[in-house]
């Protein structure tokens, strides 16, 4: 039972990986371009505005692999209405664990690996918007030391 759980859940969490990776990658990319062609005055166009875009990608991201896990959750027939499969989804992959809703024996193991997933997940979101923030915070001393 516990491997048929790894058949199934490991490719999920690499496809995961491979998701958040590529939006990750884009959504910095973004903030690059932005910042760098950006002439928009103030800290709205050039700054803030780009870092806000980025968290919105990132954390659009991270639904979009609630989605994922709710739609297999869903298709091995654990749940029947894919609401209740996202928000159970949505439970194990932030790590909140309310237990209100709890998978079939045979699939119990799914929801462990969903939640290290998440963390996974939301660390890599975290360290993504951090460097864009330390761009940021760079390119706001430079324009400070130009103008000084």
């Amino acid at each position: 039972m516990i491997l048929m759980n790894l058949l199934v859940g490991l490719p999920t969490m690499l496809i995961c990986l491979s998701l958040q990776a590529t939006v990750t990658f884009w959504a910095v990319r973004f903030y690059i371009n932005q910042v760098h062609n950006n002439t928009t005055p103030g800290w709205l166009g050039r700054g803030v505005g780009p870092l806000l875009v980025v968290m919105v990608l990132l954390m659009l991201g991270n639904f979009i692999q609630i989605t994922l896990w709710g739609t297999l959750f869903l298709t091995l027939g654990e749940f029947t209405q894919l609401y209740d499969a996202i928000y159970h989804s949505g439970v194990n992959f932030t790590s909140l664990g309310y237990g209100d809703i709890v998978m079939s024996h045979h699939w119990k193991m799914l929801g462990p690996l969903e939640a290290a997933n998440g963390v996974l997940m939301f660390g890599m979101t975290g360290a993504a918007l951090m460097a864009v923030l330390q761009a940021l915070i760079k390119a706001q001393i430079r324009e400070r030391v130009k103008l000084d």
